[in-house]
C-alpha cells in the first residue's frame, strides 16, 4: 500500500476530492491521510498530489502487519495479559516486573 500525508488546507482538499473520484484505489481515508492500493492507478494519484502539492503531500510505501511474522510470541502474549489485567490502573513496568514478561527498555532497544 501507499500512505498518503496531506500537510497543508489545499492538500487535504484534493485528497478528499481523489478519493470520492477513485474510492476503488483508495483502501482507508483518516482525514489528512489516506491508504492507496499498491497499483499503477494508486501510484499515479499519489505521485499527482504531490505534483500539485509538492512540499504538503508525503508518499511512502508501506506494508501489512503480520503480528505473527513480525512480533515475538513473549511480546504478544505480554500484550494480551496486560489487557486482561484485574486492575486497569497498574502500569506495564509492575505489571511485568512480577511476571516473565519483557520490560519496556528491553522492546524498545529491539527491532522487529
Amino acid at each position: 500500500m501507499l500512505l498518503v500525508v496531506a500537510y497543508s488546507r489545499a492538500a487535504r482538499t484534493s485528497l478528499r476530492n481523489v478519493h470520492r473520484s477513485h474510492e476503488e484505489s483508495v483502501v482507508r481515508r483518516f482525514g489528512r491521510v489516506a491508504l492507496f492500493e499498491f497499483t499503477e492507478l494508486g501510484a499515479f494519484l499519489a505521485l499527482r498530489l504531490r505534483a500539485k502539492h509538492p512540499e504538503d503531500v508525503a508518499v511512502d510505501r508501506v506494508e501489512p502487519f503480520n503480528e505473527f511474522e513480525a512480533v515475538p510470541e513473549s511480546v504478544r502474549d505480554a500484550a494480551a495479559a496486560y489487557e486482561a489485567r484485574e486492575r486497569e490502573s497498574l502500569p506495564y513496568t509492575a505489571f511485568a516486573a512480577d511476571r516473565e514478561y519483557p520490560l519496556p527498555e528491553t522492546m524498545a532497544g529491539r527491532d522487529l
